[in-house]
């Protein structure tokens, strides 16, 4: 919609479209729409992220320069970084828990492939946690930290409402290592995603979080 309305103020700028009969302003239309389908007239540039939800609802994200907040609304709401592609790498985020009554969460995602497939890492404020998950066809299944026993959800830790914190995944192959706030807290096993995949940020349910834009590499 906005390269439509760019397009008939950029014609707007030459011609005076009152002048038209009936004929002549059709044959500018037509025009304007081939200039618009060849992309010559009023190219935007491609956004920077690419928003969406995991299971139900609409996941809500506004940007304001280079930061993003997640205002609830979905079941699981991600922002994925589209020119990204990365097998082996690092992805690390400052995030703030603002909000939520069922869920002040803030996480990083990678090999990303879709909205229902992809590796997630989160830090929950209610919850005084960090856990990874592997999200498959929509379904989210926590991942045991590495030497503990089978069902161990994550590793409980302070995670303060109201403050930045940083959370960094470091993937490899199929070992995962997850830091919070400068401290290994865990690494993880799981093959299920090999392929190089995009990277972002997560969110859940009602949370209110900041983020910062996320860093991301390959693996050094």
């Amino acid at each position: 919609m906005t390269e439509t309305r760019t397009t008939w103020a950029f014609v707007g700028n030459f011609l005076d479209l009152g002048s038209l009969d009936s004929g002549g302003l059709t044959a500018l239309m037509v025009t304007g729409l081939v200039l618009l389908a060849a992309g010559i007239v009023a190219a935007q540039p491609a956004g920077s992220w690419l928003f969406g939800a995991t299971g139900r609802g609409t996941a809500q994200w506004t940007e304001a320069g280079a930061a993003l907040t997640y205002r609830g609304g979905a079941a699981y709401g991600w922002a994925v970084l589209p020119a990204t592609s990365l097998r082996d790498g690092f992805v690390q985020v400052r995030f703030k828990p603002v909000a939520g009554r069922e869920d002040q969460a803030g996480g990083v995602v990678w090999r990303w492939r879709d909205a229902d497939n992809y590796s997630v890492a989160r830090a929950n404020a209610l919850e005084d946690n960090v856990v990874a998950y592997k999200v498959v066809g929509g379904r989210r299944t926590a991942l045991a930290p590495g030497g503990t026993p089978a069902g161990t959800y994550g590793v409980k830790t302070k995670v303060a409402s109201g403050a930045w914190h940083t959370l960094r995944a470091d993937f490899s192959g199929s070992e995962f290592t997850v830091t919070f706030d400068g401290q290994r807290l865990f690494a993880v096993r799981d093959d299920t995603f090999a392929e190089a995949g995009k990277v972002g940020v997560w969110s859940k349910a009602d949370s209110v979080t900041g983020f910062e834009r996320p860093q991301h590499g390959e693996k050094s």
